[in-house]
């Protein structure tokens, strides 16, 4: 075989790494809000101002994109495996980034920005839901940035 033929390894590909795990933690992050807050506690659909009929409806698409966002993470992460690229330290903060990113992006935007939904309806007051699903993103947030951190140095 001529050696222009010959597969070689590039080596790890963190940046890539880090991106396939985030969108699988995005849409893991996706799947326990749905399943836990919107199904099994039952105290919000992705869009509550309207039906419940239209509440429903959004659900099924928010699950809709969680499934395909899971389906494209592992495919990416598959792909990365095949190739023996995969970063593992890479990939772990970013499953934990990407699982933030969601939480804290429908914490401030869905909840507060855009009024979508609230966390949770019928309390006197919604403050302590609110910091604590926050404060919850900024944590894995926290977690993953210091994986990130570590994986950086080690790799250097």
């Amino acid at each position: 075989m001529p050696p222009s033929s010959i597969s070689r390894s590039p080596g790890p590909q963190p940046g890539r790494s880090m991106a396939a795990a985030a969108l699988i933690g995005a849409a893991v992050m996706a799947a326990v809000d749905e399943i836990v807050f919107h199904q099994l506690l039952g105290w919000h659909h992705f869009y509550d101002r309207s039906t419940p009929a239209v509440g429903l409806l959004t659900d099924g698409l928010l699950h809709t994109a969680e499934l395909l966002g899971l389906v494209a993470g592992f495919v990416l992460w598959a792909d990365l495996r095949r190739r023996r690229t995969l970063a593992p330290a890479h990939a772990w903060a970013g499953l934990l980034l990407g699982a933030g990113g969601f939480q804290l992006f429908d914490g401030v935007v869905d909840h507060k920005l855009l009024r979508l939904h609230q966390i949770r309806y019928g309390v006197p007051d919604l403050l302590p839901y609110d910091l604590a699903w926050n404060a919850a993103a900024l944590l894995l947030l926290a977690a993953g940035g210091v994986l990130a951190a570590r994986a950086s140095r080690r790799e250097r």
